[in-house]
């Protein structure tokens, strides 16, 4: 359940973060201002659709954050990175996936053309994720390790 006071003062936070009078606020969101006034002063419980308008018009508000308080406001921008990076690390992943090796083959009998192409293929998937965040990090080499403890160390083309 939502405590009232507590909402209030979640909301009152959130006008704060974004420097807005009440007044203001419930004009963006398009709701009442008395709406906004009574929920500040804890008189009237929010409705969803309140809630819900809030976090559309909003998006560093977290829904749990504003119903709850758990979480922070605004959104971490880590928390957001680090969303990416694991969808970044997941096609890497698809692209440089090995194949099924047969009973019949050994781990070393993988031919060097093969490894090429995994090789060519993660590095065309870290071009175009490199592309996306060239504003924030430029990626500038990759180094892939292997389990008898060698490795490859590849550089990025400079566009």
């Amino acid at each position: 359940m939502v405590n009232n006071k507590d909402f209030g003062k979640r909301i009152q936070k959130i006008m704060d973060y974004y420097a807005v009078s009440a007044s203001s606020f419930a004009d963006y969101m398009g709701v009442g201002r008395s709406s906004i006034s009574h929920i500040l002063s804890g008189r009237n419980k929010p409705s969803l659709d309140f809630v819900m308008k809030i976090v559309d018009a909003y998006t560093d508000v977290d829904l749990e954050w504003l119903l709850y308080g758990k979480g922070t406001f605004p959104r971490s921008k880590n928390t957001i990175q680090e969303k990416t990076d694991v969808q970044e690390i997941e096609a890497i992943s698809k692209a440089t996936s090995t194949p099924t090796i047969s009973s019949e083959q050994d781990l070393f009998s993988q031919s060097a053309t093969r490894e090429k192409e995994i090789v060519e293929q993660s590095i065309s998937s870290v071009e175009k994720i490199s592309q996306v965040h060239s504003s924030e990090h430029a990626i500038d080499r990759i180094v892939i390790f292997y389990s008898d403890g060698t490795f490859n160390s590849y550089e990025m083309k400079k566009s």
